[in-house]
């Protein structure tokens, strides 16, 4: 797990970066707040420890700037500014919790882990996985590694299909009814047409091939 403190004050960051090290986390170490924006920007981390009073711009800044770039990574606020009215600020602007100092480590450890597993549980929800292949349920955004793959509506039900299915076998009765919403089996190419279509986009031009077809049974999604 990838955690990024942005913090002015080296001893307190260093005693953070210790203990949190020490738990097996993966440290990342910013002392103003300019360098603790690139890091948000270009890094991908499980969650941000941010101070609010920064040299250069303030925390609240670094939220803002975060959230209006849809850059959704949980950020715990760690400041000595303890009035109500920071604290609305804070979370109103995007901070997912609000801890004061001074602080206890326990009860800073117990916040983060909350807040990294929260973020997993809507990750979840929000993303189907398989291998290399990702569809982003809230964007309707299909990648295959770092390539986005462009699908029409009905590929992309017939994909998020197989994606739950995975490696199990779906035969076309299975997917005329819960893609086309046909309950019975017709005369028809229109799934091997779909399947045919989606496969060119989903494993062209890749070595492992992810859309298989079974003989006499259906069709399955699977890595080898």
């Amino acid at each position: 797990m990838k955690v990024l403190i942005v913090e002015d004050d080296k001893n307190l960051s260093k005693l953070i970066a210790k203990r949190l090290k020490e738990e097996g986390y993966d440290v990342v170490q910013a002392y103003d707040a300019e360098e603790g924006l690139n890091y948000a920007n270009y890094e991908d981390f499980d969650i941000i420890i941010l101070d609010l009073m920064l040299p250069k711009m303030s925390g609240f800044y670094i939220i803002e700037s975060l959230r209006s770039k849809k850059i959704k990574t949980p950020i715990l606020v760690l400041s000595a500014k303890d009035s109500v009215e920071d604290k609305v600020k804070g979370l109103s602007l995007g901070a997912d919790d609000y801890l004061t100092k001074p602080f206890s480590f326990p009860e800073l450890l117990a916040r983060i882990q909350a807040l990294v597993r929260r973020s997993k549980d809507i990750d979840e929800i929000s993303k189907l996985k398989y291998h290399d292949l990702t569809m982003d349920l809230l964007k309707k955004e299909v990648y295959r590694g770092n390539k986005k793959i462009d699908l029409t509506a009905k590929e992309y039900e017939l994909l998020k299909y197989l994606m739950e299915n995975a490696e199990k076998i779906v035969t076309r009765s299975m997917i005329l009814a819960n893609v086309f919403d046909i309950d019975f089996d017709i005369e028809s190419n229109v799934v091997d047409v779909q399947i045919h279509r989606l496969r060119d986009k989903i494993d062209k031009g890749f070595d492992k091939k992810l859309i298989h077809t079974v003989r006499g049974f259906g069709y399955v999604l699977k890595a080898n």
